[in-house]
């Protein structure tokens, strides 16, 4: 079955292209016509509206939520927990870069949330994020360097698990030793309550050399960004690299979607929203063909190229990318509530009828 997955919003909403104009959700200047928090005291907060959100995922039948990384945002931890906490069924992906802290400690974090949650966490890696961002931090892990250490963060993460699957087992363990050049663990591992557990799966993302070695070792889950020339060829070299490491990684995509009941009227909402921006040029001119369309980064989306058309036509262009080998779409749109309700409405059963229709032994037993 496809899994699709929608990105939650970091930094509230994002309806306006200018992040500085967000308001709904708690960012952005006060404007009466923009915010929509309730001033009443003990109302509406800015948490509200991303609660909703994540309501709206599990109601419309998707299968994740991603929490991203944003140094400017919500913190992704955060959010991630709350999610969990306000769903039965949707599984969380929390994007997160690997010097927030140690990986004993973030598998700390994720078996106390894994146990909340009856195993529904993901973990995303930020490896290549930008490097006066990343100094912000005091990071001073640059180049390569970083996917070193990122390979370093998985394997001693993945160590001190272990010993949780050992303790389940019966057995007293021997303790996690590792020392490496980012890390050095004496004895580690969980025991007790936080032993047996599911280890999150791994989704890297990346096209460098570096980024696909490292999702051939050691990812569950390798995310690519549509590119003007497709991904194919990308997905062929992950494929290489993992069938020499002898695993299997899947292939996710990030997209963001402008879909409607007609073709027209999902370019009409395009030129709409581009009019608006001063930019030279048409949104035409971004046209990428296959209803694929190279402007979503100008309307304020993580992702530069995205599918516009009707329901039909991006459930088509859906199923291509799934003949391709894409098991897992990572989905986005603005205003968030309203597109989740549009994509799980019409889109998804279009895009995935075998897995979005409930056999009647099913239905029986839901």
């Amino acid at each position: 079955m496809t899994e699709f997955v929608w990105r939650l919003p970091s930094r509230g909403d994002g309806r306006r292209a200018d992040p500085g104009l967000r308001g709904r959700g708690g960012f952005g200047p006060p404007t009466p016509s923009l915010e929509t928090t309730d001033v009443r005291a003990g109302r509406c907060g800015p948490f509200d509206d991303l609660a909703q959100i994540v309501d709206a995922v599990e109601l419309n039948g998707f299968d994740g939520v991603l929490a991203p990384y944003d140094p400017l945002g919500e913190e992704s931890w955060i959010v991630a927990a709350a999610a969990l906490r306000a769903t039965r069924y949707t599984r969380v992906t929390v994007e997160f870069q690997p010097a927030f802290g140690t990986p004993v400690y973030a598998a700390k974090i994720s078996a106390t949330l894994q146990r909340h949650s009856a195993g529904r966490l993901n973990w995303r890696l930020a490896v290549d994020t930008d490097d006066a961002e990343a100094r912000t931090r005091g990071d001073r892990v640059t180049g390569d360097e970083r996917y070193d250490r990122a390979a370093e963060f998985l394997t001693v993460a993945r160590g001190v698990w272990n010993e949780n699957e050992i303790a389940a087992a019966g057995f007293a363990g021997t303790g996690f030793d590792y020392a490496g050049r980012h890390y050095d663990v004496i004895d580690g591992g969980f025991r007790g309550i936080l032993s047996g557990l599911a280890f999150p799966a791994v989704h890297l993302s990346g096209t460098s050399s570096a980024a696909l070695a490292l999702s051939a070792a050691h990812g569950d889950v390798h995310l690519f960004a549509e590119q003007t020339d497709g991904i194919a060829a990308a997905v062929a070299e992950l494929g290489e690299r993992t069938a020499a490491e002898s695993r299997r990684v899947g292939v996710g995509l990030e997209l963001p979607i402008i879909a409607r009941e007609t073709e027209d009227e999902a370019w009409a909402r395009v030129h709409r929203q581009w009019d608006e921006l001063d930019r030279p040029g048409t949104a035409a001119d971004h046209t990428l063909g296959d209803g694929r369309w190279a402007g979503f980064d100008a309307f304020g989306y993580d992702r530069r190229i995205g599918l516009v058309g009707s329901y039909e036509q991006v459930a088509q262009q859906l199923s291509a990318y799934q003949a391709a080998g894409v098991q897992t779409f990572v989905l986005s749109g603005h205003p968030n509530i309203e597109e989740i309700h549009r994509a799980g409405e019409h889109l998804l059963f279009l895009a995935d009828p075998a897995g979005r229709t409930l056999t009647t032994a099913q239905e029986l037993t839901a």
